[in-house]
C-alpha cells in the first residue's frame, strides 16, 4: 500500500524543463515618421507584427521619451527613420549616441501609399518593416563633418544667387524706362 502524500503532490518524477534558464531577449525593430512638431513611432517584432504606435513631441525630451518607449518592447536592434536630414536630425543624433543602428527610409512610393492609405502611424510601421527587411534604405545622414560643411556652403550660395536675382529685378523697376514713343503723326505733308 502507498503512503498518502500531502495535497497537491504526487509520487511522479518531475520532468526537466526544456525551456532555457535564460530566455532569449526579445529583439524588436522600430520606425519613425518625422515631422516638424511631432514624431510618430512604431514598434514591430522580427516577424513584422505591430507591437504599438505612439506620438511624441519633436523636442530633446520627446526624443528621450521616444527611445525609452521603444526600449520597453525589448532589445532594440534597428530603427528606420523617414527624414533623417531635416526633422529627424535631433532624434538621429540621440539614437546614434546610444549606439542604435539607424537606417534612413525613403518615402513609400505613391502606388503603395494609394493601396495602404496615408497616415503617420502607417508610415512609421512601413519604416520599421523596411528597416528590418533592408529594403528602400540608406545610411542615416550625418549632420557634422565635411559633408555638413559643404551642405551649408551650398545653402548659402543658393540663397545669395536668389537674392542677387531679386535685387536685379528691384533695380530694374526703379530705373526710368525709355522715353515714350513720339506721337504717331502719320503721313501728313504740307500741301
Amino acid at each position: 500500500m502507498r503512503a498518502a502524500l500531502p495535497l497537491g503532490q504526487d509520487d511522479r518524477t518531475t520532468m526537466a524543463s526544456i525551456a532555457p534558464d535564460n530566455p532569449p531577449i526579445n529583439e524588436v525593430g522600430g520606425g519613425v515618421d518625422t515631422h516638424q512638431d511631432t514624431h510618430t513611432a512604431a514598434m514591430i517584432d522580427p516577424v513584422g507584427r505591430v507591437l504599438g504606435t505612439e506620438l511624441f513631441p519633436a523636442t530633446p525630451a520627446g526624443y528621450t521619451t521616444l527611445l525609452a518607449w521603444m526600449r520597453a518592447f525589448g532589445q532594440l536592434t534597428r530603427v528606420g527613420v523617414e527624414g533623417t536630414g531635416v526633422y529627424g536630425a535631433g532624434l538621429i543624433r540621440l539614437l546614434q549616441a546610444e549606439h542604435i543602428d539607424v537606417i534612413e527610409i525613403d518615402r513609400p512610393d505613391r502606388k503603395a501609399r494609394r493601396f495602404k492609405g496615408k497616415s503617420d502611424p502607417i508610415d512609421a510601421i512601413a519604416a520599421a518593416k523596411a528597416a528590418l527587411a533592408g529594403e528602400r534604405t540608406g545610411i542615416a545622414k550625418q549632420r557634422d563633418g565635411q559633408v555638413e560643411a559643404l551642405r551649408c556652403l551650398r545653402i548659402a550660395r543658393r540663397s545669395a544667387v536668389d537674392q542677387r536675382a531679386g535685387i536685379q529685378r528691384q533695380i530694374k523697376t526703379c530705373l526710368p524706362g525709355p522715353p515714350p514713343p513720339a506721337a504717331h503723326r502719320g503721313d501728313q505733308r504740307p500741301r
